[in-house]
């Protein structure tokens, strides 16, 4: 059996991911799907399991905040921020979350926590990873997909000091109801990071420019 772990998609489900979920079992998300159509779509490509993130809206208020489930004899519990993990994991194997878009496979007291990072849009240089879980005869291998070589092709970020600047060009097209294209192309950067930058702004009302500066840092 094969498990693909995602999370933190946020509206964006690449093809080079959606290949690999193609030819998993299941999909366990982690949280931030963000919006309706990705939901829909991972459902579509395997029986899907997931938790509601912080930027996951009205749509998903059906979905849950945390979950078990149990594949293959092993339990999993969900949730999408590891600060809001419950007190008691008795019988629990594997705990699988997101959030900090940071991938993470360790062991602590016989339970092993998952983060599979960000498969959605890119943070600067961060990677874009997530997991497949392969369960075989009672045992099992975690295997991190990084497709951040793929993505790197080609692609140059302005300098760090140069972002508030940037931001600020980015929303003043977006009010200005130019497409995605037209503001990556008018502000010479990457379309992922123009998505990222305006989902960040869009999904956090009030947000200033440094607070979406810090968030891309995360």
């Amino acid at each position: 059996m094969k498990i693909a772990i995602i999370s933190d998609t946020h509206s964006l489900l690449r093809p080079e991911v959606e290949e690999k979920l193609k030819d998993c079992d299941y999909i366990l998300h982690g949280g931030d799907i963000a919006s309706k159509e990705t939901f829909e779509r991972l459902k579509e490509i395997a029986p899907a399991y997931f938790v509601r993130g912080n930027a996951d809206k009205d749509w998903a208020k059906d979905i849950p905040v945390e979950q078990d489930i149990e594949l293959e004899g092993y339990r999993f519990y969900m949730v999408h921020n590891i600060k809001h993990i419950r007190e008691d994991l008795s019988g629990i194997d594997f705990v699988v979350y997101g959030h900090s878009h940071k991938y993470e496979n360790r062991q602590k007291d016989g339970i092993t926590y998952l983060n599979p990072g960000s498969c959605g849009p890119r943070r600067l240089t961060q990677p874009v990873t997530f997991m497949i879980m392969t369960i075989d005869d009672g045992s099992y291998s975690v295997e991190k997909v990084d497709i951040s070589p793929i993505l790197k092709k080609g692609t140059k970020y302005p300098p760090e000091k140069e972002m508030d600047k940037l931001i600020k060009s980015i929303i003043k097209d977006m009010e200005s109801n130019r497409s995605v294209d037209e503001i990556s192309k008018r502000n010479r950067v990457e379309k992922k990071l123009t998505e990222e930058i305006l989902q960040i702004y869009i999904t956090h009302p009030g947000i200033d420019v440094s607070g979406i500066l810090d968030r891309l840092k995360e």
